[in-house]
């Protein structure tokens, strides 16, 4: 029997790495003979990284870098074990789990740039961008001056690459800008399809949970909708309106200005790992999250694995920390769908006990399995 295990991680409790090797220690106790694959996977937020350096026996490249308040930390970036491409995750060196203050008005992606210049001068030129818990909302520019972006004020000055100053941006000069990056494919995953500016853009959606205040927003948007304009102007070209532009406080439309393609993150992520390939041979997947309810029917990671394995007629089972509001809209793509809690429990006492929840949870639905098969 040939199980894959591709589940995301259990936000702020386990990896992806860490809940499939659960899964697959409650599985082996009840069916030992078992082939098991453990496919870590993410939708291009926080965790893309540690998954795909996994799944294809990668590797880490550490390096110091700046961080979204200009101070110097230690990080890193990973290699695919094809040692061509690049994954730089963005909330590793500019996210929110790296500050310990959200003040997106002063924030930068600056060492965004810097990991993609220090990968460009070992070799690389094959990236996966990961974007999504960025601290930032700078649109980018912070980025763009690290890779020899110059953005001037009306006295000819380099303005700050931060989302309040941009505003004060008179002109934009492309001419210094890296020319490797003419060499370069740059894929950006990203599971936002928010535009740049606007109600629906970078600031309304996502500033008030990097805690922009109300009365800053219109000024960070307005800044957004100015910079963009002579960006644009600059290379003649519309791209502020694409979908996932607005990802990452803006960082998806930088990278669209150095010729990234933005794509699905579960997409770009399943098919690094080649995960297709090991499901169309299973006989079970099994595929999980932290938290499914209606929304998981929106580009996450479960339903992604799911609508694979229906494509060869696999059957699938959902394991999630806790099942919500219209979780039983899954039904069409999984078998059945688990929460792993065994009683009532306060969230504190499910996230500590959550490797034992899903170990047992696990070898209680590999015997049924095994009666099944």
């Amino acid at each position: 029997m040939r199980i894959v295990i591709a589940t995301d991680s259990f936000k702020e409790c386990l990896t992806a790495q860490e809940v499939g090797q659960s899964i697959q220690k409650g599985i082996e106790v009840e069916i030992p003979d078992a082939t098991i694959d453990v496919l870590p996977m993410a939708d291009g937020g926080e965790g893309t990284i540690n998954a795909l350096i996994f799944s294809t026996n990668g590797k880490r490249v550490e390096l110091e870098a700046t961080d979204a308040y200009g101070k110097r930390r230690r990080t890193y970036y990973g290699v695919l074990g094809d040692n061509k491409t690049a994954v730089i995750e963005i909330a590793k060196v500019v996210g929110l789990e790296t500050v310990s203050k959200r003040d997106p008005l002063n924030a930068t992606s600056y060492g965004v740039g810097e990991l993609i210049l220090h990968a460009l001068q070992i070799g690389y030129r094959k990236f996966i961008i990961a974007l999504g818990g960025s601290a930032t909302n700078d649109g980018g520019i912070g980025m763009l001056q690290a890779l020899g972006g110059k953005f001037l004020d009306s006295n000819g000055d380099q303005v700050p690459g931060i989302g309040g100053a941009l505003h004060k941006i008179e002109s934009v000069d492309f001419s210094e800008i890296n020319p490797l990056l003419k060499e370069c494919e740059l894929i950006v995953a990203s599971d936002v399809e928010n535009a740049l500016c606007g109600p629906n853009g970078a600031t309304y959606v996502f500033g008030p949970q990097k805690r922009v205040k109300e009365t800053d927003l219109f000024h960070l948007d307005s800044g957004l909708s100015h910079y963009s304009n002579l960006i644009e102007n600059t290379l003649g070209k519309s791209i502020q309106n694409t979908p996932g532009a607005g990802a990452a406080g803006g960082l998806g439309f930088g990278l669209l200005v150095i010729g990234g393609q933005i794509n699905s993150g579960a997409k770009i992520v399943a098919d690094a790992i080649n995960l297709e390939k090991y499901i169309k041979t299973a006989d079970w997947v099994i595929t999980g999250e932290g938290k499914s309810d209606f929304q998981t029917l929106y580009g996450k990671v479960p339903v992604y694995v799911a609508k694979i394995a229906k494509k060869y007629g696999v059957k699938t089972i959902l394991f999630s920390g806790a099942l919500g509001r219209g979780y039983q809209q899954l039904y069409e793509y999984f078998i059945s769908c688990h929460s792993i809690s065994n009683g009532p429990m306060s969230l504190e006492d499910s996230i500590k006990n959550a490797n034992q929840l899903l170990f047992d949870s696990s070898r209680n639905l590999a015997r049924l399995i095994k009666h099944i098969h």
